[in-house]
């Protein structure tokens, strides 16, 4: 016995319905792989970043590793006594980790020269009694400068509080710098006033190696001078040598 028959308008209806329904999953698979595409993108891009930040991060250790690693083994080498050796090993070190922090507060992008020079002598004087003149422009500069200065002021610190100016109530530390924008450099100066007499010394210590090796690094020329009335560092720096890249 043969079953009703199906109307045809009944299945025109269900074949555009099925048609639509149709249509309609192609769009939403094309969406769906236009998304899928879009996350693989991001996910290959996340692991891109990842890795360049781990390489970057194994970089930066290995440097850090190798600065603690000269300043233990120089300090100790020209100590005195171990005492010596190891309070000149914590003081730069500390400078190091001063230098870090600042970074961190700025992303390890750049920071601001007058912070970097207000942090490195606010310890040596924490009364108040401006035995610190600071004047000059501010201006950011690269992650490799901050550490450079940060390092160079602690070990100018450290010198004038045990030898020179600052070793006696009256004396007194002048911090200046001048951009000289038509050589695109800048020229630094720290200078003492009001200690004892200070002469050369007869053999060149780690502490002044490291001075000098810093100016270096940063493409810069570095003098010290003796004088009667004070100690003198200067340094001259092309400024290309000490901006964040753009």
């Amino acid at each position: 016995m043969a079953g009703p028959t199906v109307p045809e308008e009944f299945l025109k209806a269900e074949n555009v319905g099925l048609r639509m329904l149709l249509e309609q999953a192609g769009i939403d698979a094309k969406v769906l792989l236009a998304q899928a595409g879009i996350d693989a993108e991001q996910r290959e891009a996340a692991d891109k970043l990842q890795k360049l930040i781990l390489e970057e991060l194994h970089h930066r250790i290995k440097n850090t590793l190798a600065t603690v690693s000269a300043i233990a083994s120089q300090s100790l080498r020209t100590a005195t006594s171990i005492e010596h050796g190891q309070q000149a090993i914590e003081s730069r070190l500390k400078a190091l980790g001063r230098a870090h922090d600042l970074l961190m507060q700025v992303r390890w992008s750049s920071a601001s020269l007058a912070h970097i020079v207000q942090g490195a002598t606010e310890p040596y004087d924490s009364k108040g009694e401006g035995k610190f003149s600071i004047e000059g422009p501010d201006f950011k500069i690269a992650s490799g400068a901050v550490i450079a200065f940060a390092m160079t002021l602690n070990e100018l610190c450290t010198n004038t509080t045990k030898f020179g100016a600052l070793s006696v109530p009256a004396g007194r530390v002048e911090i200046a710098w001048t951009i000289d924008h038509k050589s695109a450099r800048l020229h630094f100066t720290w200078t003492e006033t009001g200690g004892p007499a200070v002469h050369a010394p007869t053999r060149q210590s780690f502490g002044t190696r490291l001075i000098e090796t810093l100016g270096k690094q940063l493409n810069g020329k570095v003098e010290m001078t003796y004088t009667s009335k004070g100690f003198v560092y200067a340094l001259d720096v092309p400024l290309n040598s000490l901006k964040p890249p753009d």
